[in-house]
């Protein structure tokens, strides 16, 4: 059985086994002759709020914290509910004892709302094993992504042009005995540490990612000369909140591949804000002419934009924009 026929097996089990018996609990030959448009009225109700439910994932939005549209929605089917209660009947026979009239309209109420919690129970019960389902199966295509793609990543991490010039730029600290030449060692290594250790884990501390990134924007700061002003602004209210390793790299590392000059003016701007569960990444860069490699800068952008819908699915938002010299990257991630 393939997952995709799942949903519709299960749909045809409700309207085919499902539904009938229930229906059947009412004397539907009497409402069906006597009352036939309040019949054929509740039998549509039942199959539509079944749909409803389907289509509105009420679980998944439960998930995502969107409790003002479970509410309305929740409000609206109670609200049409309460008015197939009051649905029109035809006159009573005048010879009709009041206590019987009375009767038959309670027990159409209590009908309704019988229909109406059965299949809310049901709806309800069926979306939460479907996304219990779908949090099993997005597992597993991350770890599958994660296995398929750690070879080809420990292979693209250390980009050889940010290598080349790393080494040109240590190399030159020792010719002219520096006193950066230390620290700058320190920090190179610490990257090389971070590449190999901290990519092996699912998430990291928001803290580590920004320190890494702090001094992966260090050691470029060493290679650029007055030309190339760099801004670089982070902000958290959480150091230990959890997020993807090496996530937000991609972007830094081409804005400085791509935004930097030895002789034009320039500047690279860099901020990650940390507030309230959520997470604001944004940078962005001057371009310093067109490259031949801005196509291997696009593909880098919709890669790290497949890792984030895998880790945050519809939980996040990333937009690129050129505008005039300018290239900007717009990131936020509702962590939690």
């Amino acid at each position: 059985m393939r997952h995709a026929n799942i949903p519709i097996y299960i749909d045809l089990l409700f309207c085919l086994l499902i539904i009938p018996p229930i229906i059947m609990v009412v004397p539907v030959e009497k409402w069906i002759v006597h009352h036939t448009a309040f019949m054929l009225t509740l039998i549509a109700y039942l199959y539509g709020l079944y749909f409803v439910y389907r289509k509105a994932r009420i679980p998944q939005l439960f998930m995502q914290h969107k409790f003002g549209s479970i509410i309305l929605l929740v409000a609206i089917l109670v609200c049409i509910t309460i008015l197939l209660t009051h649905f029109p009947f035809p006159p009573p026979h005048d010879t009709m004892p009041p206590l019987i009239q009375k009767a038959k309209v309670d027990m159409r109420t209590q009908v309704v709302w019988f229909f109406f919690l059965v299949v809310t129970g049901f709806s309800l019960s069926i979306e939460l094993i479907f996304e219990l389902f779908r949090q099993i199966l997005s597992k597993q295509e991350i770890e599958a992504e994660k296995n398929k793609a750690e070879l080809a990543l420990y292979k693209a991490q250390i980009n050889p042009h940010f290598l080349f010039n790393t080494l040109n730029t240590l190399y030159g600290l020792v010719l002219t005995k520096s006193d950066k030449t230390e620290s700058a060692f320190i920090k190179f290594s610490n990257i090389l540490k971070y590449m190999y250790s901290q990519t092996t884990s699912d998430t990291i501390s928001v803290n580590n990612e920004i320190e890494y990134i702090h001094q992966y924007v260090d050691l470029q700061s060493l290679r650029l000369n007055k030309h190339t002003q760099i801004i670089f602004e982070t902000q958290t209210d959480d150091e230990q909140v959890q997020i993807p390793p090496m996530v937000l790299i991609t972007f830094v590392e081409n804005a400085f591949k791509y935004g930097t000059s030895s002789d034009i003016d320039c500047t690279i701007f860099i901020r990650i804000l940390v507030k309230d569960n959520k997470l604001l990444f944004e940078t962005e860069n001057t371009i310093m002419g067109e490259k031949q490699e801005g196509k291997t800068q696009t593909i880098g952008i919709e890669n790290c934009r497949k890792r984030l819908n895998l880790y945050y699915p519809g939980r996040f938002e990333l937009t690129t924009q050129r505008e005039n010299q300018q290239f900007k990257v717009h990131l936020m991630i509702q962590l939690q």
